[in-house]
């Protein structure tokens, strides 16, 4: 005969779980400082070398590359935080039950809106994948960029389901 698991159990499962997203979305959020950095390094050395009439190769294939890395990293972040623009004029006009409705209308809508997203991204992602797609000068494969922009959209489903289950908190503290 199997014990049924207690409710203690699955609270330390559920607590675990939490921990896990926030320490992926922290680790995320280290990469897109570092794609930061990556962009002002390399073009701050592309103009420098450019005074000496020299031009560092692959500077654009970089910059755009870690653009995209950095974007991506730092959307699950931003999500956790709530630090994305809103207009709530007319949200506080609402009654609590019209801003608890409205917030979790929006909440599902977002998360339909980014399982899409990332389903289109992986679509994308096999495609470059198939076709042998490579980055213009330094002829990097670009595949894996999409693949991580589907998998920072699929964390902001899971970070959107942890806001709608936990309303008027945020995931993290900025």
């Amino acid at each position: 005969m199997t014990a049924s698991p207690s409710p203690a159990g699955g609270r330390r499962g559920l607590d675990l779980y939490h921990h896990l997203l926030r320490q992926v979305v922290r680790g995320l959020a280290w990469v897109a400082g570092a794609g930061l950095l990556v962009m002002v390094l390399v073009t701050t050395v592309d103009v420098l070398l450019r005074v000496f009439r020299l031009s560092m190769t692959g500077a654009y294939d970089i910059v755009k590359i870690a653009a995209a890395v950095t974007m991506a990293a730092a959307l699950p972040y931003t999500t956790a935080i709530k630090g994305h623009v809103a207009i709530e004029y007319f949200f506080h006009k609402l009654g609590r039950r019209g801003r608890v409705g409205v917030d979790a209308v929006m909440r599902l809508l977002a998360m339909a809106l980014f399982s899409l997203l990332a389903w289109g991204c992986v679509d994308y992602g096999n495609s470059l994948r198939l076709k042998g797609e490579v980055s213009m000068t330094l002829q990097l494969p670009i595949f894996w960029v999409p693949y991580m922009l589907a998998g920072s959209c699929a964390l902001v489903v899971l970070i959107k389901l942890y806001h709608l289950t936990h309303p008027g908190k945020a995931m993290l503290q900025p």
